[in-house]
């Protein structure tokens, strides 16, 4: 569904992306994690399209992302931003509406189809309270979930979602990812950046983790999230709570002290 090949992203002279390859296939649900500064958010840009690569390309069905028509790319691909926010004066249904553009014609109301998709992301992301409400008036999480329905409503096969438990309370991080989690078993290609290792060892079905712009790693959560590469890519030490149904990794101290000191 979405291919990456060698990915390369410089600015400043300094490699923010370096050389990444990397499938996303449809009913997968991808983790991209790694410390601050990694080149987390840089690789999902550019798999959106929103940046150019100085090397390397990004393909959607097996086709170079730079032939898709914008139109065209965004039907098939919904991409949610780090730090969503509108400075229009928008209620959140018309916010949520946005995701429909790629849908309609030039001047053309919303059809019954585009009120049903509408309708359907405003439930999943149990927003249906806050339609009326102007965009500006929510809270970070409010405005989160609008910006993820908004995302949703275009029914993009491909979903990028930049960091979209952040400013979210427990309940919301997890009906969250269980949707995310169950959009990916329905078919679709599920990208995520996500800075909570438990959860995304959780709800996960693959993790890549990048360290200074580089793939360190991927593959399943656990054997992507193993002691020595949390303590060598993060420069911490975890703890593992077992049952019988999954391993949870519940990071605990920082592994050199030194490290963390700057020293």
């Amino acid at each position: 569904m979405l291919t990456a090949e060698t990915l390369t992203f410089r600015r400043g002279g300094r490699a923010l992306v370096d050389g990444v390859g990397l499938r996303i296939g449809a009913g997968e649900f991808v983790g991209i994690i790694g410390p601050n500064g990694a080149g987390k958010s840089t690789l999902l840009r550019l798999l959106a399209g929103l940046l150019a690569p100085a090397a390397g390309q990004v393909r959607l069905k097996d086709r170079p992302l730079g032939q898709w028509l914008r139109r065209d790319r965004a039907r098939q691909m919904a991409y949610l931003p780090q730090t969503p926010s509108s400075s229009w004066s928008l209620t959140a249904a018309e916010l949520v509406a946005l995701g429909r553009e790629p849908h309609r014609a030039l001047m053309a109301g919303l059809s019954a189809g585009d009120r049903a998709a509408i309708e359907r992301a405003a439930v999943q992301c149990d927003i249906a309270d806050l339609m009326g409400r102007d965009i500006r008036t929510l809270s970070g999480g409010e405005a989160m979930r609008v910006h993820l329905a908004r995302a949703l409503a275009t029914e993009a096969p491909v979903l990028l979602a930049d960091e979209p438990i952040a400013g979210l309370d427990p309940q919301h991080q997890l009906s969250l990812l269980a949707l995310l989690s169950r959009l990916a078993r329905e078919g679709r290609s599920v990208v995520a950046v996500l800075h909570d290792l438990t959860l995304a060892g959780r709800f996960c079905d693959r993790l890549v983790m990048l360290d200074h712009g580089r793939l360190a790693a991927q593959g399943p959560p656990a054997e992507v999230s193993s002691d020595a590469a949390l303590a060598a890519i993060f420069g911490v030490t975890v703890r593992r709570q077992l049952d019988a149904a999954e391993g949870l990794v519940l990071p605990w101290a920082v592994a050199d002290e030194r490290k963390r000191d700057g020293r």
